[in-house]
């Protein structure tokens, strides 16, 4: 593989990829080879040890077979658990009532995007009320000159 050939087309673009996928296969292979034969090994020791069966809930009638049967396991009891649990409970009830319900109340979900616009509807409502503040003055002063024209006159 030539590192130093620059694909001038799609086709020798392909031919490369082509013979990198060749090697990462080969190299791939090689690591799976190796790794079976160490697995081959392994099995050859655990083939020379027989597996023993065991029985749970199935009593064998061969005694060869008995030998693997596991005692009967009893079921735990669980009333000790769940006193456990009611116990928890009730305190857990006491904490539920003492928590503020309206501070989990899930969010509106634009609330992020009206604090982000919270600084410039502020400096936008500054303005306005400048403006509206200028047409106030601006009116009373045309009513002024208005009421001072007619008076003389």
């Amino acid at each position: 593989m030539d590192t130093d050939i620059h694909p001038g087309s799609l086709t020798d673009a392909a031919k490369l990829r082509r013979e990198r996928l060749k090697v990462l296969r080969q190299k791939r292979m090689a690591t799976n080879k190796n790794e079976t034969t160490n697995n081959g090994e392994d099995d050859e020791t655990a083939e020379s040890e027989p597996k023993v069966a065991k029985f749970r809930s199935y009593t064998p009638k061969d005694d060869q077979l008995k030998s693997g049967l596991q005692e009967k396991i009893e079921p735990e009891t669980i009333e000790k658990h769940i006193d456990i649990q009611l116990e928890s409970a009730t305190l857990s009830q006491s904490i539920i009532e003492e928590v503020d319900l309206t501070n989990l109340a899930p969010r509106k979900p634009d609330w992020d995007l009206k604090r982000d616009v919270a600084k410039k509807l502020a400096k936008l409502e500054r303005r306005t009320q400048r403006a509206i503040a200028e047409l106030i003055r601006d009116r009373l002063l045309k009513e002024e000159e208005n009421q001072t024209m007619e008076s003389p006159g």
